[in-house]
């Protein structure tokens, strides 16, 4: 038999994480319970950021910019598996495949330079702090916001360019919860050398580059922090590192995991994409909020007038 081209190819089978009906409720409920966690979470950061004019900061312009990322990232895989898990539908067209792989090297690619800029931002707040206000000058945060977006946005258009002129085999199935590019140039028939090559080239630039900066500034920042003659110095300036680095941490850490079990059994795989794609973008607004007290007193006082006006509402 021929194999099709890309014109033929209507649809992909996402096997997900359970054949049996038995445990389709339970997953719904934990992953759309995780969403919506997620959402509104980083949702009431994004919210607490505008708000409050003490946030009005390039420290919080990122973490603020992070959020609508992270919500981004998030709802490019979840709520399609769960309308799949409520259809009992492992189906996903062709162009929602395509879609979902170009958004999902947008934000995941955003998320990456975003915790670079932080932590720029963090070497210079702390090894500079005297030029601060000049080094990180509005303009100089919105050109890395955009710089960031656009260099993602830039790296997945051509990454869905070249995957648009393949061809598919009959086999169509994806053993993974959402369209992930490496599985899905599995199915091709045609040579897929050009795109396997920028997938590991940008994959370990996206993965290097981004961490040896924030590597570079953490080695700053550690040793401009080990010159500090107090103690209550010292603890002060590790404090405003504190939150960045726990999702630096958990960030790299998951992604890392991804990367090491590409070649493992699948479920393997999609445990390490669900921490990834899921659990990180869920933990970062709680990270954030238990560790700082002004992102603490923003959200109590936007807490307080989204309750009120639920009452206004109710009443």
């Amino acid at each position: 038999m021929e194999p099709r081209n890309q014109t033929s190819v209507s649809e992909f089978l996402l096997l997900g994480f359970s054949q049996d009906s038995v445990h389709q409720p339970l997953l719904f409920g934990l992953f759309l319970s995780m969403y919506l966690v997620t959402v509104l979470g980083n949702l009431f950061i994004i919210l607490a950021v505008s708000s409050d004019s003490h946030l009005h900061t390039p420290m919080y312009f990122f973490l603020s910019n992070l959020s609508f990322a992270d919500i981004c990232f998030t709802s490019t895989t979840v709520p399609k598996m769960l309308v799949n898990i409520q259809t009992q539908s492992k189906v996903i067209t062709y162009a929602g495949c395509i879609t979902q792989m170009c958004f999902f090297m947008v934000f995941g690619g955003m998320d990456t330079f975003l915790l670079t800029a932080m932590a720029y931002d963090r070497f210079v707040a702390i090894c500079h702090p005297l030029h601060y206000p000049v080094i990180m000058n509005p303009q100089l945060c919105g050109l890395l916001v955009l710089m960031s977006g656009f260099i993602s946005l830039s790296y997945s258009l051509i990454q869905i360019l070249l995957m648009l002129r393949l061809s598919f085999c009959t086999n169509w199935v994806i053993p993974h919860f959402y369209c992930e590019l490496a599985k899905a140039l599995t199915l091709a028939c045609s040579d897929t050398l050009v795109n396997h090559i920028l997938l590991y080239m940008v994959t370990s630039l996206l993965g290097i580059v981004p961490f040896s900066g924030i590597l570079f500034s953490y080695t700053r920042i550690a040793s401009s922090i080990l010159r500090i003659p107090s103690t209550n110095g010292k603890y002060k300036a590790f404090s405003t590192c504190a939150s960045h680095l726990c999702v630096v941490s958990l960030f790299y850490g998951t992604g890392l995991g991804v990367y090491l079990s590409s070649d493992a059994p699948s479920w393997r795989g999609m445990i390490a994409s669900v921490m990834y794609t899921v659990v990180t973008p869920m933990l970062n607004p709680f990270v954030y909020s238990l560790r700082n007290r002004d992102i603490k007193k923003a959200l109590q006082k936007v807490l307080g007038r989204t309750l009120l006006t639920l009452l206004r509402i109710a009443l």
